[in-house]
């Protein structure tokens, strides 16, 4: 296989046929296209773990900036569970565990799983008794088959060896009751070990498979047993990435689930168990992204008090529920804020949240468009051949519609008053690139040409475009939409109507 070349300057690209040839960075911020500012301010973020305010519009790279920061983390290193507290259900206990710990647990956990074994290599009486072989005839099958697939005989014991109507009360119980699990789930008996003494070895059903468990592997299933009243809340292999995008309050904080039984020994859920974390805890020791954060409201004073505490308490949240009487106190979250919004919703961020980015964190605004320099445009052909990698439905494109796309990118920048740079705006850049290549797919094309690209620009174009296209204006195309009635009912339509034809033509 050809080796891929790495692209720095506009350059580079010649003697190369497609984007195919082209390198992608191995570290994520150097897949970023310009935010030169915002790259540097995120290698800091990871390494010292500061917070960070992402301020720009949608489509320029916040998002993948977020997640180029929780990559440049080190992992996890705790886990985080709740234990039963039998003095008080209602107040479920904490344990932070380290991950030396957590590997000692697994490796007893896997030394407490037994030896498998085919039914075959099992004693006779064993196997029988588990219901793997049958009795009349002493073959072997499945536990599951409740008749011998050999003889046709009953499996099931009824009444003892001895019994002359076994077989026929056997199959009156198999009609009667198909639900029956033919043999013993389990079967203990006991061996003579080399120095003479007895050891307790138990047999139990695995599938297709007996598990033995001799005396030390029961021992460390014993062991086990004793964490059965706790439950992992954080695990420890977990991605370092949260996305709390638009999250409600029980998504963000946690919460208590309902138990219409309210805990009741028999009947209900212990409350340790109905425990569930927010995205809040689910990033401890990484990233939450939060994008949009205005839209958060007053949730943001609870981001505020976790980011000060790096904890916060997990309650049910709502009065009517059973979960309301539960709270577990102090639960981690020591995570690294990236949050982003518009410029035009700084002002409905809070300022105590504002002041607790900015104390221990960056605020940087992100660019909309990149000079257009031999080096930028090598950006863009690696980013051309990020988004065909990424999108992984179809093919690569020649260096001859990368120039298009080029151009495309600075008549952009242009319309956005940068009339000598290249977009940022990347999403919508990167939709042109895939309704291109959704062409050349469906043409059967090997790789996306200019001719693509041509018809993509005009495919992919905003609504409000088309049908100024098909009607004149915007408000001439609504009022086709609109019937008589619902103009007279609607004093949108009869205010806007003049502006509307101002806005669009």
């Amino acid at each position: 296989m050809k080796a891929k070349k790495e692209i720095k300057v506009w350059e580079d690209l010649e003697g190369l046929k497609s984007t195919a040839e082209i390198a992608i960075p191995a570290d994520p911020l150097d897949r970023v296209l310009g935010q030169e500012e915002a790259i540097e301010l995120a290698k800091v973020a990871a390494t010292q773990r500061r917070h960070l305010l992402l301020v720009g519009p949608p489509g320029t790279g916040k998002s993948m900036i977020a997640q180029a920061i929780s990559l440049h983390l080190p992992k996890p290193m705790h886990e985080v569970r709740i234990v039963n507290n039998p003095e008080n259900p209602e107040r479920p206990l904490l344990e932070v565990v380290e991950e030396s710990y957590i590997l000692e647990e697994n490796i007893s956990r896997a030394g407490a799983m037994g030896e498998l074994l085919s039914p075959e290599k099992a004693p006779p009486s064993v196997a029988e008794r588990l219901g793997y072989l049958c009795r009349k005839c002493h073959k072997y099958s499945a536990y599951t088959e409740r008749t011998c697939p050999h003889c046709s005989q009953s499996k099931m014991e009824v009444g003892g060896t001895t019994n002359p109507f076994g077989d026929l009360i056997g199959s009156m119980l198999e009609t009667a009751m198909p639900q029956v699990s033919f043999g013993k789930e389990k079967v203990t008996t006991s061996r003579k070990n080399s120095d003479g003494t007895d050891e307790t070895v138990v047999f139990e059903r695995a599938g297709d498979k007996i598990r033995m468990l001799d005396q030390e592997t029961l021992e460390k299933r014993h062991e086990l047993d004793k964490t059965s009243n706790q439950k992992v809340l954080v695990k420890l292999d977990r991605n370092p990435f949260v996305l709390a995008t638009g999250a409600s309050e029980t998504e963000l904080l946690g919460d208590v689930r309902h138990d219409p039984y309210g805990g009741h020994n028999n009947l209900g859920t212990p409350a340790y168990e109905r425990v569930v974390s927010g995205s809040i805890h689910e990033a401890h020791e990484g990233v939450l992204f939060i994008d949009e954060i205005s839209h958060l409201g007053n949730l943001q004073r609870f981001i505020l008090t976790a980011m000060q505490d790096h904890k916060f308490p997990i309650a049910g949240r709502n009065p009517q529920s059973a979960g309301a009487s539960v709270k577990v106190d102090s639960v981690p979250c020591d995570f690294i804020l990236v949050a982003a919004c518009n410029i035009q919703d700084l002002e409905n961020i809070l300022s105590p949240l504002r002041s607790r980015i900015i104390g221990g964190g960056y605020e940087v605004l992100i660019d909309t468009s990149m000079p257009d320099t031999p080096n930028n445009r090598a950006k863009y052909a690696q980013f051309v051949a990020q988004e065909i990698q990424m999108d992984g439905r179809i093919p690569h494109a020649t260096i001859a519609a990368v120039e298009m796309i080029i151009d495309e990118g600075k008549s952009r920048a242009k319309a956005d008053n940068h009339p000598s740079g290249l977009t940022l705006r990347l999403r919508e850049l990167g939709g042109l690139i895939r309704a291109a290549g959704d062409i050349a797919k469906m043409e059967g094309a090997k790789l996306i040409d200019t001719d693509h690209i041509k018809r993509a620009i005009k495919r992919s174009r905003p609504a409000e475009e088309q049908i100024k296209d098909k009607y004149g204006s915007y408000m001439k195309g609504l009022s086709k939409d609109v019937s008589e009635s619902q103009k007279e009912k609607s004093p949108y339509y009869m205010h806007n109507e003049h502006i509307g034809d101002q806005m669009f033509n």
